[in-house]
C-alpha cells in the first residue's frame, strides 16, 4: 500500500511522535514476536485522541485494525494494510472511585490487579497472571482460576468507527466463553470500570502470589507465545488432548508445541506466522483423527 502523506500529517497533528510509526514490524509489538509490518501503527493516549484518530481514518477511507497489548494475536507474515490502532502504555491510566477502579484500555491487566491490591480491593486476583491489556481481557472475556472478566466489569466506554463515544452497562456486554459484544460490533474498547469488594491487602497479595506461582510452574513463560493457543473444547482440555495424542514438542520451523504445556504454541526461534499456522493445522488434524475432537484457535489471526 502506497503511503499517504496527507494521512501521515493529519495523524501527526493528533498524537505525539512516539505514538506513531510507519511501516513498523508487528513482531516488535506482539508477545509472539511474529508479524510483518503495519503501514501505520498508532497509539492513542485517551478517548479524545481515539475519537480524532478514528475520524481521520474515516476521512481518508483507511482500512484499520484494533489491537490491545498484542498478547493474543498472530500477525501474518505480510503484515497489516492500513492503520493499526493499538491500546497500550500511552492509554494505561488507573484511578480508584470507592470500590471501583476506572482504567484505560491499554493498562496491563497485571498492573490493574496490583493497583486493586494497593487500594485494598479484592475480586480480580484471578486475572493477575493473564498476559495482556485490560481492554484485550474485556474483548476476550479473559478468565483463569474460576474467575472471568464478566464477574467484575460493570461499564465499558467505547469509540465507534464513526468517532462516537458510547457507554455500555454490564447487561449489554454479552459476555460468554472467550466472547464479548465487542467481537461483533467492531468498536474500540477505550475505558473500563471494574467493581470489587474491600479486602485485606495481605490476603489479596498472598492469593495473587499463589496464582502467579502456579502459572509459572505450569506455563512456558520463558519463550514468546500468544498464550493459550486453542479454545477449550466442551468436555476436554486442549492441552491434555494434545499431550495424549503425543504431540508435545512437535515443531514446524521455529514454531513448537511447548514441552512444558501442550496447550501453548511457542516461538522457539525466528518462527514465521506460516510456521505457526502449519503447526496449528497439524495439531488440529491429528487430534481430530485420533480423538474425533475439533480444536479451534483462541488466538486472533490478523493481517495478510
Amino acid at each position: 500500500m502506497a503511503l499517504n502523506d496527507n494521512f501521515i500529517n493529519a495523524i501527526r497533528n493528533i498524537v505525539k511522535s512516539e505514538q506513531f510509526y510507519i511501516n513498523e514490524p508487528m513482531s516488535k509489538h506482539t508477545t509472539f514476536n511474529i508479524g510483518g509490518p503495519a503501514d501505520y501503527l498508532i497509539f492513542p493516549a485517551n478517548i479524545e485522541e481515539t475519537v480524532a484518530v478514528f475520524n481521520t481514518i474515516r476521512e481518508f477511507d483507511m482500512p484499520f485494525t484494533i489491537i490491545g497489548n498484542g498478547s493474543n494475536v498472530l500477525v501474518l507474515d505480510n503484515g497489516i494494510r492500513g492503520a493499526v490502532v493499538k491500546f497500550h502504555a500511552p492509554m494505561s491510566y488507573k484511578r480508584q472511585d470507592g470500590n471501583k477502579i476506572i482504567a484505560g484500555a491499554g493498562a496491563y491487566l497485571k498492573h490493574v490487579c496490583q493497583f486493586a491490591q494497593e487500594c485494598g480491593l479484592s475480586g480480580m486476583e484471578f486475572a493477575c497472571g493473564i498476559p495482556g491489556s485490560l481492554g484485550g481481557a474485556v474483548f476476550m472475556n479473559a478468565g483463569a482460576y474460576d474467575g472471568e472478566m464478566k464477574n467484575i466489569v460493570t461499564q465499558v466506554k467505547t469509540v465507534t468507527q464513526s468517532g462516537e463515544v458510547l457507554t455500555y452497562g454490564a447487561d449489554q456486554l454479552d459476555f460468554g466463553y472467550r466472547h464479548s459484544v465487542f467481537q461483533d460490533n467492531g468498536q474500540a474498547i477505550a475505558e473500563i470500570t471494574i467493581e470489587l469488594q474491600t479486602g485485606d491487602k495481605n490476603q489479596i497479595q498472598a492469593k495473587m502470589d499463589d496464582f502467579n506461582q502456579r502459572r509459572e510452574s505450569k506455563q512456558p513463560l520463558e519463550l514468546p507465545s500468544a498464550g493459550s493457543t486453542f479454545k477449550r473444547p466442551q468436555g476436554y482440555y486442549a492441552g491434555t488432548l494434545i499431550d495424549q495424542t503425543g504431540l508435545k514438542g512437535l515443531s514446524v520451523g521455529g514454531a513448537q508445541i511447548s514441552t512444558k504445556h501442550a496447550g501453548f504454541v511457542v516461538n522457539s526461534g525466528n518462527a514465521t506466522a506460516k510456521d505457526v499456522l502449519d503447526l496449528i493445522k497439524a495439531v488440529q488434524d491429528e487430534v481430530y483423527r485420533k480423538n474425533g475432537v475439533r480444536l479451534h484457535p483462541e488466538v486472533r489471526i490478523i493481517g495478510e
